[in-house]
C-alpha cells in the first residue's frame, strides 16, 4: 500500500511540474521523485495516471486560462501542419490530448516516403530549425526538427517539433492508446477540434 501512495504523490507533484514549468512527463516524474526525497527504486506513475493528475491540476488551478491557451496552441499546430501537409502530419502530445498550457511545446509527427524531404522543405522555405535525434513513435530513431514559432494569440514563441518518421511507421502509430483514444490526429481531426 505504501508504494501506491508514494506513486500517487509523485504523480501529483509531477503534474504541477508539467503544468507550471512545461516539463515533459518523463523528466517531471524523475524530478518529482528527487524533490520528494523518495528512494530511486520507488515505482513511478504510468503516463495515464500522470495525465489524470494533470487534468485535475488544470481544472483546479488553470480553468480560467488553459482553454484559451490550448486553443492558441492548436491553431498554431494547424498552421504548421498545413505548411507541411505533404508529409502526412499528425498532432500528438498535450496539445492533441487537451492538457497543454502556454508552456507546452507542439509535437507534430510527420510520416514521409523520404525522411530527408521534410528537412529540405524547411531549408527551401527559409525556416530556421535545430535538428536532433529522438526516439520515435515505435521506438525507432527519428529526427526532430525544432522550430521557434510565434503565437500571435499568446504573444510569445512556442517550440514546434516536427518528428520525422518513415511512412511505414504510420499504421502502428494510429493504434488506440490504453484509454481507447487515437494517440494523434491528422489535419482534419485538428480542424474538428478547433470547430468543436
Amino acid at each position: 500500500m505504501q508504494h501506491s501512495s508514494a506513486t500517487q504523490e509523485i504523480a501529483a507533484h509531477a503534474a504541477r511540474l508539467v503544468v507550471e514549468e512545461g516539463l515533459e512527463y518523463g523528466p517531471a516524474k524523475r524530478r518529482a521523485l528527487k524533490a520528494l526525497g523518495l528512494p530511486a527504486r520507488t515505482p513511478l506513475p504510468d503516463n495515464d495516471s500522470l495525465e489524470d493528475e494533470v487534468r485535475e491540476y488544470i481544472e483546479l488551478f488553470c480553468a480560467d486560462t488553459q482553454p484559451s491557451e490550448l486553443l492558441a496552441l492548436r491553431k498554431l499546430a494547424l498552421q504548421w501542419m498545413e505548411r507541411v501537409a505533404e508529409f502526412r502530419p499528425y498532432l500528438a502530445g498535450a496539445v492533441w490530448h487537451g492538457t497543454a498550457t502556454r508552456l507546452s511545446d507542439v509535437y507534430i509527427q510527420l510520416f514521409c516516403d523520404d525522411p530527408k524531404a521534410a528537412e529540405l522543405a524547411l531549408i527551401n522555405a527559409g525556416v530556421r530549425y535545430e535538428a536532433r535525434s529522438v526516439t520515435g513513435v515505435l521506438g525507432h530513431d527519428a529526427e526532430a526538427l525544432s522550430i521557434h514559432a510565434r503565437s500571435p494569440a499568446l504573444g510569445e514563441d512556442i517550440g514546434v517539433h516536427l518528428l520525422v518518421h518513415d511512412l511505414d511507421d504510420l499504421r502502428g502509430a494510429l493504434k488506440p492508446d490504453s484509454k481507447g483514444r487515437p494517440p494523434r490526429g491528422d489535419i482534419a481531426a485538428v480542424r474538428a477540434l478547433l470547430q468543436g
